[in-house]
């Protein structure tokens, strides 16, 4: 069965989890070595039909150990889940990343088999959006991840952050009132003008995301510093706690700072140093 030592507080504190197409196992040294803080390897898209087993193969029987490893398993309707599930029975897996997500009745299904193991649905239509209050409330739903491309394409919108922000908006809120961490937003297709790629993410971490996907190491660094708090944020954090405790109605650059700022501020300075 699959391996209890895995650090899964490392998985929930991961950022930029790096997808690797599961048919291609001469990549995934390479993507554990990437900086990324957790490799999916993948069975869905990524790889052609005729290259499954192959892929299934390869997946289960991966060597990565310094990372948490996700695997993304196909949708229900495609034909593969079945055998993608059956493959990866005793393979050493963190989590089951599940492509097209749109019910709780397919976490279930998953818990039937590896009870115990970490589960991140991945919202890709509306029907998926319509069923994440159940989805969330499945206890080994670790997080869930947002499919922007196929979201996009499923209600039949351009796949741009204005068109997609409602759905964006309602994976955080409902994430936060489920006490899940939060979610993993989509990965960008640009890898090569990684000024874009910036932009996304810095998007995504202002929106309460708490990590976005890669699928090319390129993308790793730049996703890891729009998730932490650069010097000026980490100066107002201890500023405005260090105030704080002088007084209950202190000032930080000229401006009054309440409980919420505080309470901020305070997070802020946890979350570094827990990922220092």
């Amino acid at each position: 069965m699959n391996d209890a030592s895995i650090d899964r507080s490392a998985l929930a504190e991961a950022r930029v989890p790096l997808f690797v197409p599961g048919d291609q196992p001469q990549r995934f040294a390479k993507a554990a070595a990437s900086g990324a803080d957790a490799v999916i390897l993948d069975l869905e898209d990524a790889v052609a039909v005729g290259n499954k087993d192959a892929a299934r193969q390869a997946v289960s029987a991966h060597a990565i150990s310094d990372v948490p490893v996700v695997v993304r398993i196909n949708a229900p309707a495609s034909g593969f889940r079945g055998a993608d599930l059956q493959a990866l029975r005793r393979a050493r897996v963190a989590a089951l990343m599940l492509a097209k997500c749109e019910s709780g009745e397919e976490i279930d299904q998953v818990d039937a088999l590896f009870g115990g193991m970490a589960v991140i649905p991945l919202i890709e239509s509306a029907r998926g959006l319509l069923a994440l209050p159940q989805i969330l409330e499945r206890g080994s739903v670790a997080r869930v991840a947002f499919g922007a491309f196929d979201f996009a394409l499923d209600i039949g919108c351009r796949p741009v952050w204005d068109s997609l922000i409602v759905a964006r908006g309602e994976l955080v809120w409902r994430s936060r009132a489920a006490e899940k961490a939060g979610p993993w937003d989509s990965p960008s297709a640009e890898f090569r003008d990684l000024s874009v790629l910036k932009e996304e993410a810095d998007r995504a971490a202002f929106a309460g995301f708490s990590g976005k996907m890669a699928i090319h190491p390129a993308q790793v660094s730049v996703i890891e510093a729009a998730f932490r708090p650069d010097a000026a944020t980490l100066a107002w954090a201890r500023e405005v706690v260090a105030a704080a405790e002088q007084s209950s109605l202190a000032k930080v650059a000229g401006a009054m700072i309440d409980a919420p700022i505080i309470e901020r501020a305070r997070r802020i300075l946890r979350n570094e140093r827990r990922r220092s």
